[in-house]
């Protein structure tokens, strides 16, 4: 197993990691994890599904842990809607469930003008559900990552001043970094690697134009239900960015492998070891 020795030399200035649980709000056993991981081990941050079965539950745990940064994860694939059908119907099917494939759902968005007013509502509406939880808004990603499809990152940088948005997650990973890690589903890691390459640079030349902040690297879309304890020992000691944002989708089942990496110590210590101070997108600031 990696040992979580250093390649970082001491007098590189101070580095930061952001461990962020995904999904918080979609179940209790969700939630259940990600107060676990939060509370026992290195996570420090979490992404709210506003139209999740247990996202006022998830309010409720988020209200009592102050120091829990709390962002939206934008649902508009895989999930329900916050408005009726009746008022975006290009967007969601009659029972307010919008499509299962981000490919059809992105095509739509990027063609369909109609689709593309509704989305403005749609995400608008969830920004106002999120305000109305009354948490501080620690930052803004998405289900799948549809949010950095640029019609989206558009809309949500058009809203970023009236609802305080200030950091965008942006996936950004180095290939040759994960595959020296795990070669397993290479051709999907070929094709999201080259995907969100694109769509990272497009979304840093127009987050930084209109002054909302993002991570140096962002980990987590090549591994994807995967960030083992021996992955994350493996990729600590390689990170040359000094901001970084990790992020897992934990829950509370029988030998789930994502819960426990971020409650086991070699992890912790690994990131201590690595210069990295744990924090989140409020107490960190500007990255």
């Amino acid at each position: 197993m990696p040992n979580a020795q250093s390649s970082i030399p001491n007098t590189q200035r101070r580095r930061f990691a952001i461990i962020n649980g995904d999904d918080f709000g979609f179940s209790q056993g969700v939630n259940q994890a990600i107060i676990q991981a939060y509370e026992q081990g290195v996570l420090t941050s979490t992404s709210l599904m506003v139209t999740g079965d247990a996202a006022e539950e998830a309010i409720a745990l988020a209200s009592d842990r102050p120091n829990l940064g709390i962002g939206l994860h934008l649902v508009l694939v895989c999930g329900r809607s916050v408005l009726p059908p009746k008022q975006i119907p290009h967007l969601v099917d009659s029972k307010g469930n919008f499509s299962d494939s981000p490919l059809q759902a992105g095509l739509r968005y990027q063609f369909h003008p109609a689709a593309r007013e509704e989305l403005h509502q749609e995400i608008r509406a969830q920004l106002e559900k999120f305000r109305d939880s009354q948490l501080p808004l620690s930052h803004v990603d998405g289900h799948l990552h549809l949010h950095t499809h640029p019609v989206i990152l558009r809309i949500l940088v058009d809203l970023a001043q009236e609802f305080d948005i200030r950091v965008i997650r942006l996936p950004s990973e180095e290939l040759g970094m994960n595959l020296k890690l795990n070669t397993q589903k290479l051709i999907t890691k070929l094709v999201w690697a080259a995907v969100f390459d694109r769509l990272r640079r497009y979304g840093e030349n127009l987050l930084r134009y209109h002054g909302i902040k993002f991570a140096d690297r962002v980990y987590g879309l090549l591994e994807t239900g995967n960030i083992t304890e021996e992955y994350l020992l493996g990729l600590i000691p390689q990170i040359e960015a000094n901001f970084v944002e990790i992020y897992s989708h934990p829950a509370v089942k029988p030998d789930d492998i994502e819960l426990a990496a971020l409650l086991s110590e070699q992890v912790r210590e690994a990131l201590n070891v690595n210069g990295f101070e744990l924090t989140n997108y409020i107490k960190r600031g500007e990255p």
